[in-house]
Order: C-alpha cells, then sequence, then structure tokens
C-alpha cells in the first residue's frame, strides 16, 4: 500500500471518526431534550388534571389506570411527587406517562410519544447522511493532498535515483517550506556534496595519473636498453603492468567528465567485434555466434568492453571463456567462481577487489566498462547462472 492510499485512508477514516462522533452526540442531546420536553407538557397536563378531578370535573383523566408502568406506579404511591415515565420505547407505539397520587388515588395521563420517536428517526436519517458526505468529502480530500504530497515525494526520490545512476548535475525543484521541501533540499544538498567529492576524487585520480605517465615512459624507454634475460624480462612484466595501470586510470578519469568522451558511431556486425575483442584479450576466447544483427556502435569501444569483460573472465574465472552472439546482444561466459555478491548488489567499484578478483588487481577493468557502455548507450549487466560460473551480457543498440 502506498503512502497516497494510506494518507488518503487516514483522512477518510478520520474525518468517518468525527462525522461518527458528532452524530452520536447530536443524536443524545436532541433525545434527551425530547424527553423534557414532551414530560414537561404532560405533567402540566397533569397538573390541571389533578385540580379538576379534586374539584370533582370530569375532565378524561385515568384513575387508578390498569396500564400504568409499575415503576411509575411504584413511585407515586411511596411518595407524593408528580412523576413520568415512557413505556415502550423500542416498540411501536410508544406511550409517555404522568401521574400523582390525590387522596388513594392515582391519577395519571398520558399520550403518544411516537412523533418524538419518529422525529429523531429522521434526523438519525439526516445525521447518516450527512457524515457519509463528509466522510466521501473527506476521502476526496485525503485522495487530493496525498496526490499532491505523493507527486512531489516520487520527484524528489526519481531525482534521488537520477544522482545514484550518475546524473550529478540533476536537482529537485524547491516548492514550499514544509517536510517534503526540507527532503528536496537535502537530496540536493547531498548531490553538491557527492559530485564535488567526485569531482576531487577524479581530479586526483587524473593528476596522480599524468604525474605518472612521464616517469612510466622513462622505465619504458630504459627497459628496452637492458641487455636480455630473466631480470630484464621480470622489470619490463612489471613495467607494462604499471604503464596498463596509469592508462586504465586516465580513461577513467576521462570517463567521469560527462561529454568529454563521445561515440564514433557505425554500422558493424557484433561477431566481428566479438573476434576482435578475444584477440585483444588473447585469443583464448571462444566465439559463438547464434544469429546477429547490425548494430550502430563505437566499434572501438565495444571492443573495449568485450575485451576487458575477456580479461576479467580470464584472469578471475576458470576455462572456457565464450563470447556468445545473439542477436544485438554479446554474452561473456566463464566456469569460475562467479561475481563476487558485492559486484552482483553495487555494480563494479573502481578500486576494490571482490573475493572473485583472488589474482589481484585495482577493480579498473569492470569500471571502464561500465564507463564506456555509459558513452555508448549500451546495457552492462552481471549475473551467476544456477549451473556455475560467471556471466556478462552486453546490450547493443540494434541498427535504427
Amino acid at each position: 500500500m502506498g503512502l497516497r492510499t494510506k494518507t488518503a485512508l487516514v483522512i477518510a477514516g478520520t474525518a468517518a471518526l468525527v462525522a461518527t462522533l458528532i452524530g452520536l452526540l447530536v443524536h443524545q442531546l436532541t433525545a434527551e431534550d425530547q424527553r423534557k420536553n414532551a414530560a414537561h407538557v404532560i405533567d402540566a397536563q397533569l397538573v390541571e388534571a389533578v385540580s379538576e378531578y379534586a374539584s370533582g370535573v370530569d375532565n378524561g383523566a385515568l384513575v387508578n389506570p390498569p396500564g400504568l408502568p409499575d415503576a411509575l406506579r411504584r413511585t407515586v404511591t411511596d411518595r407524593p411527587v408528580r412523576a413520568t415515565g415512557l413505556q415502550g420505547a423500542d416498540g411501536p407505539a410508544p406511550v409517555l406517562w404522568a401521574a400523582t397520587r390525590s387522596g388513594r388515588d392515582i391519577v395519571a395521563v398520558r399520550r403518544s410519544y411516537a412523533p418524538q420517536v419518529r422525529a429523531l428517526a429522521d434526523l438519525d436519517r439526516v445525521l447518516v447522511g450527512s457524515g457519509a458526505a463528509v466522510t466521501a468529502l473527506g476521502c476526496v480530500l485525503g485522495v487530493v493532498a496525498a496526490a499532491g504530497a505523493g507527486r512531489r515525494i516520487s520527484a524528489s526520490a526519481r531525482t534521488a535515483q537520477r544522482i545514484a545512476d550518475g546524473d550529478l548535475t540533476d536537482r529537485v525543484e524547491p516548492r514550499g517550506k514544509d517536510e517534503i521541501a526540507r527532503l528536496g533540499a537535502a537530496v540536493n544538498t547531498m548531490a553538491d556534496a557527492l559530485s564535488a567529492r567526485l569531482e576531487a576524487e577524479r581530479r586526483v585520480t587524473a593528476d596522480i595519473a599524468h604525474e605518472l605517465r612521464t616517469p612510466v615512459a622513462g622505465l619504458v624507454t630504459a627497459v628496452g636498453l637492458l641487455p636480455p634475460g630473466r631480470p630484464t624480462e621480470l622489470v619490463s612484466s612489471g613495467v607494462d603492468t604499471l604503464r596498463s595501470v596509469v592508462e586504465n586510470v586516465l580513461e577513467v578519469a576521462r570517463l567521469d567528465v560527462p561529454g568529454v568522451e563521445q561515440a564514433d558511431c557505425e554500422e558493424v556486425l557484433p561477431s566481428t567485434l566479438a573476434h576482435r575483442a578475444a584477440a585483444l584479450a588473447g585469443g583464448e576466447a571462444e566465439v559463438l555466434v547464434r544469429d546477429e544483427t547490425v548494430v550502430t556502435t563505437d566499434h572501438r569501444r565495444v571492443e573495449r568492453i568485450l575485451a576487458n569483460l575477456v580479461t576479467n573472465a580470464r584472469r578471475h574465472g576458470a576455462p572456457p571463456v565464450t563470447l556468445e552472439v545473439a542477436g544485438s546482444v554479446v554474452r561473456v561466459r566463464d566456469h569460475g567462481p562467479g561475481f563476487p555478491a558485492e559486484l552482483l548488489t553495487h555494480g563494479p567499484q573502481r578500486f576494490r577487489t571482490g573475493a572473485r578478483e583472488r589474482g589481484g588487481g585495482i577493480g579498473l577493468g569492470l569500471t571502464i566498462v561500465a564507463g564506456q557502455a555509459r558513452v555508448l548507450g549500451a546495457r552492462v549487466t552481471y549475473e551467476n547462472p544456477a549451473e556455475g560460473g560467471a556471466l556478462a551480457t552486453v546490450e547493443l543498440a540494434p541498427e535504427g
């Protein structure tokens, strides 16, 4: 049940409760007022009847009536008072009695109480109708109020989600000064702080990488001057790794800045890209073409994505590693321990490796995959199939 529905139900329930309480109070007060007025009128008739009875005038007063209610009879018998009593209040023909003692006799008068009962019933019907109308109005107002609040909260939630997805320029439009407006302001503040932090991180990363490029280039040149041998091979391997890390860091820094990287799209077959990516990654991946369709994309970026996925599969998974082409979708599959749960939940995280990455690394390969896919407008998903291994799926945009 959503917040809008809950808010509408609360307002409608409150309106119904208030209408019910007011209706009960009006019913009770009206019933008491009717009873007092009717008792006052019949008591006056009783006084007149007793006076005429004492004077010997026959005015139709009831003397020792057998139908007098027992409680009223006992009241006037035990004490010399005038008293009234309602007989058959829940029946179809209620009667109001008034009685007193005159000498040894009991003099009484009575009158129908049906008009008062009908008037009270009519009032109850009006109260029920009014209560239903108030409840319906409260429900409508609740829906309107909840819809307005819900739209504002939903707008803030959508903006927060877009920020979480990487659009750090999006902001909540402030409206009003209530709690929802403060929530929107908090989202904007969070986005500003996050943007500043990521920008600082990007600048530091890029600066470090740029500072390292010159000494790394010098190392590469120096390695070329070393005499052949095992020590030279070890130094060369380490320098190549360092150069690759620096280039990857610079690529991530460029991908972090919106608009810097632009896709140069052309029509190409996914199988061609898969074969090139397998070759770039070392040629130890099998390419399976189920069926395919021409896609419009930047072949260099797609090859980079697929090559990184194949490299990741070879480094952290287990053979065989396959690239399967189906339409405009390319799947990279290995048969290792699968992706770590943190990656499946939160996606690739730079400078962070999971249990799967026991072979080392700084977590930039899949980060580059995510950045390049964002530039292309492609979609990359990760999963661990039930039969084991890891599966990365790249969905490219088909032609047209």
